[in-house]
């Protein structure tokens, strides 16, 4: 009988996405296949600590988003030696070990290659994008100009840094960009500290609130034209979901609309398009997936202007998996159940961990 590979399931986290996290989690522990694989689940709270809750999810509120919580059990660690990684007490007692890790980390701290240069420096298989892609993907900045180098459709935008925070002003960027900008933190994901500016007041409002997440601030152009996504899957080829449409009640697709309301936007699986645009906005979704050095998954979203110009909003390296989240949806309406997804991650992070692995570090 085969032996059943651990999976570390850690959520959480320092992120202001935390309880989106740790709805997702939910999700996937109850998709593990029992059959070859063992859940051991590690939670980590707002400041950092480490948790073991074994193989069952302790949490609170579990059916309220806006009121979930992490219920905060064993403190843990996780230290190694030469046969295995171990998950240890605060005292130094081995508590279990683990195989491979699936981060369900949304936004900092787990999004932008914290938990990706942990898993390496541990040697271990790890679930998503690798160090270098989950920090570009979660860098608006640094995305935007490989895109841009690449050819591929972006906003427009400029880069306001927390050293020089009044470099520019609404006039200055109006003139340049429009009178509707929207102000985003550069390393903040789901719409967190994104504001919609059409006046100078607005303008320095955005800036104090983008600030209060990152250093540095995305001022960009306001980009008329249907929010398209797509899910992609896979290591060195890569497959692309049929494009999902994302249609917000009150125009602004908000953090609350995305995860907390499941009224607050309608998802229209698939997208009515054309097959031109479908096939158009799966190319780009590939394109930017391979320029940004992505892997394992992401979900790529872009507008899709009146011209049929494609514009690529950003990328997510770790999309949620609540049961509204539009990355596993796209796979479901193709047949692939969240079961048969989360299996396949699993199994692409322990391919390219071996394929690591095989390369000489010595020379």
């Amino acid at each position: 009988m085969n032996k059943t590979i651990k999976v570390a399931v850690i959520f959480g986290g320092r992120s202001a996405e935390h309880k989106v996290s740790l709805r997702s989690a939910k999700n996937i522990v109850a998709a593990l296949d029992s059959a070859k694989y063992e859940p051991v689940l590690i939670g980590i709270d707002n400041d950092g600590q480490w948790h073991y809750h074994g193989d069952a999810l302790q949490l609170l509120h579990s059916d309220d988003p806006s009121k979930i919580e992490m219920n905060a059990v064993m403190p843990v660690i996780l230290s190694q030696n030469s046969d295995q990684h171990s998950i240890v007490s605060e005292t130094g007692e081995m508590i279990n070990s683990i195989d491979v890790i699936f981060p369900v980390l949304h936004g900092t701290y787990g999004e932008d290659g914290a938990i990706q240069g942990f898993a390496k420096l541990a040697n271990l298989a790890c679930v998503g994008p690798g160090i270098l892609g989950s920090a570009i993907g979660m860098d608006k900045d640094v995305m935007k100009r490989l895109l841009r180098d690449a050819g591929i459709g972006i906003a427009d935008f400029v880069t306001a840094r927390s050293s020089n925070p009044k470099e520019f002003t609404y006039s200055q960027v109006s003139k340049q960009f429009g009178t509707t900008l929207f102000v985003k933190p550069a390393n903040m994901g789901s719409s967190v500290g994104i504001s919609k500016v059409v006046s100078e007041s607005d303008f320095e409002k955005a800036l104090d609130l983008a600030f209060q997440f990152d250093n540095k601030v995305i001022i960009e152009e306001q980009i008329i034209g249907r929010e398209i996504e797509c899910s992609v899957l896979g290591n060195e080829h890569p497959r692309v979901s049929i494009p999902g449409e994302i249609i917000p009640v009150d125009g602004f697709y908000s953090y609350e609309r995305k995860y907390l309301d499941e009224h607050g936007a309608a998802l229209e699986i698939p997208a009515k398009l054309t097959e031109e645009q479908t096939k158009a906005i799966q190319d780009i979704a590939l394109q930017t997936y391979t320029c940004l050095e992505l892997e394992g998954m992401s979900r790529v979203d872009v507008f899709l202007k009146e011209n049929d110009q494609i514009i690529v909003n950003e990328v997510n390296t770790l999309p949620g998996f609540t049961e509204i989240s539009m990355y596993p949806s796209l796979w479901e309406h193709e047949g692939k159940s969240i079961e048969t997804l989360v299996d396949e991650l699993i199994q692409y992070a322990i391919k390219k961990h071996k394929q690591l692995n095989s390369l000489s570090v010595k020379y």
